[in-house]
Formats: C-alpha cells, sequence, structure tokens
C-alpha cells in the first residue's frame, strides 16, 4: 500500500467520539483551518454544557500566531475551564495553549517536550513597509510574550530573554517553569468522562488535522 492509499488511524471517527466526550486534538501543525475548527468547537461545546471542563490534547509543532491568539481568547471566554495536556510535543504556538489552559489543569505527559521561542517572519517590500512590519512584528511579539509570563507567573523579561533561542523543556522543566501545573501519572487524571453532546458543532471531514 503506498503512501497515498494509506488510511490514517487517527480518522474522522475517532475525532468525532472524542469530541462527544469534550475532547479536543490539535495533532499536527496549526493552521487557519483547524485553528478555526477549534475556536469554533470550544464555543459550541461551551453552549450545550456550561460547567463541564473542556480537554485539549496537543501534540503539535507549532504554527498560526494569529490561530494561536484566537484560541486563547476562546479558551478565556467560555465559561467552563479548559484543560491542556501534551502528549508529546508542543512547540511554539503548542507551548502558548498549553499554558494557556485553566490554571492547575494543565498536564504533561512523563516524557513530553516542550519548546519556546519567539518565532520568525519574513521582511520584505519599500523601507515605509518594512517599518510598519516590523512595528506589527514587535507588537504581536510583545503581546505573545507578556500572555506566556501571565501564564507562567515568570516575569516578562526572563520569558523574553528565554525566548531569544529555541529552548526545550522535559516534563518536569516545563512544570517548574510553570508551563503546565503536574506531570501525568495516573490513567485516571486523563481519561475523559463520560458525556455525549447533542446537536451540531462535531469535526468535519477533513478538519482538525
Amino acid at each position: 500500500m503506498s503512501e497515498e492509499e494509506k488510511v490514517p488511524v487517527f480518522n474522522e471517527r475517532v475525532r468525532r467520539e472524542l469530541y462527544q466526550q469534550r475532547v479536543l486534538v490539535l495533532d499536527g501543525p496549526l493552521d487557519d483551518d483547524n485553528g478555526t475548527l477549534l475556536a469554533t468547537q470550544l464555543i459550541t461545546l461551551a453552549k450545550e454544557d456550561s460547567s463541564t471542563d473542556i480537554a485539549l490534547w496537543i501534540h503539535s509543532p507549532g504554527g498560526s500566531v494569529p490561530s494561536m491568539l484566537a484560541i486563547r481568547d476562546v479558551m478565556r471566554l467560555v465559561p467552563c475551564d479548559v484543560s491542556t495536556m501534551v502528549l508529546g510535543i508542543a512547540y511554539s504556538a503548542g507551548q502558548f495553549l498549553l499554558s494557556s489552559g485553566t490554571r492547575g489543569k494543565r498536564r504533561a505527559m512523563p516524557h513530553a517536550r516542550v519548546l519556546m521561542h519567539q518565532g520568525s517572519a519574513g521582511i520584505a517590500g519599500a523601507a515605509v513597509d518594512i517599518e510598519l512590519q516590523a512595528n506589527d512584528l514587535r507588537h504581536t511579539r510583545d503581546t505573545v510574550l507578556g500572555l506566556i509570563a501571565e501564564d507562567t507567573g515568570q516575569p516578562v523579561e526572563r520569558v523574553f530573554e528565554d525566548s531569544l533561542h529555541d529552548r526545550w523543556y522535559t516534563a518536569q522543566e516545563a512544570l517548574e517553569y510553570g508551563f503546565i501545573d503536574a506531570i501525568v501519572g495516573a490513567f485516571d487524571e486523563v481519561v475523559p468522562t463520560s458525556h455525549r453532546t447533542i446537536g451540531l458543532g462535531g469535526p468535519s471531514e477533513g478538519a482538525a488535522r
């Protein structure tokens, strides 16, 4: 069977079953498509049940900054808590969403890895355009770093310095830094509570890769 013919094990049926248990999964890069899906799913689940937690499981190398900021805004907007957990890797935007979870409900698997950095973006064009782009990038950078400082409890100055270069954290180091609140040590810490939702809002074909 060729690569094109392989059927993914983590398919739409599995995603829907997890969604019905109020579990959303970011697996792979975060982009405008799955970012919008995750944000709207958070709203839909919160509307169906405003008191039961929603879980966001993360295994991602990072991705879209606008999408991660939009998801964080929704996480803060919905009335229910949003727990987060890194399964394997939470890099860049993945780290941002991991630490954006409800305080006390952010976890990592024992051998998970977390990466924090400022990211990069190309700047090109006329001098006036370059200046405008640079100002916008500085604003975005300062916004993101300020939110990371807020979520981790670290001073903004330390977050800035630590993010100048790629910096990887083990689960224990992520706990000490404040990205997470606990390292998973028991099955009952992660197993979804039996809960079936009604109505619309489940994943659609090709969404949330």
